[in-house]
């Protein structure tokens, strides 16, 4: 029976590189001239911290690694932007989770529109996934069509498609 695999991935290597690009940017700029600001990506948790020292250099470097993110052609839909706190004395720090796998919550919007949408197929959750099959593989190609023209918050990935 044809199936494919509906994932979350962001390939880590293309991460690091547009982080390192972000980072070399906002060294060279001119209004972070003196700055001591840091961008780190700890690689085995997927977080990025920020440390600098003001709200306006926090939102320009965001800019600048979601830019890189774009020209890299990673979906920056993939972070999850958390609160600014206060490292220490007048510096700020803001950490950046990288979202991999498919959250519960988001597994069962899929599963549901594909249920919703009438076609017949079969949607089953399995880990941080969704698995889909069917007897036709145009269904499959119809439920690929259908993702894509939904925000389910994420990146999505279509992989291991099987005739």
């Amino acid at each position: 029976m044809p199936s494919f695999d509906i994932v979350s991935k962001i390939d880590g290597q293309t991460l690091d590189n547009a982080i390192n690009t972000a980072k070399k940017e906002i060294l060279n700029r001119f209004d972070f001239n003196d700055s001591k600001s840091t961008v780190e990506l700890d690689k085995k948790t997927n977080v990025i911290t920020i440390v600098t020292e003001n709200d306006m250099r926090i939102k320009a470097i965001q800019d600048s690694i979601i830019s890189r993110m774009v020209k890299q052609s990673l979906d920056p839909n993939a972070l999850d932007f958390g609160k600014e706190q206060y490292a220490s004395g007048s510096m700020l720090r803001k950490e950046i989770q990288v979202k991999e796998g498919i959250d519960k919550e988001a597994a069962k919007k899929i599963v549901k529109k594909i249920k919703d949408s009438g076609l017949k197929v079969q949607a089953s959750i399995m880990d941080e996934q969704v698995r889909v099959q069917a007897k036709k593989i145009d269904d499959l190609q119809a439920v690929i069509s259908l993702c894509r023209g939904e925000d389910f918050g994420q990146p999505l990935q279509y992989i291991n498609m099987r005739a």
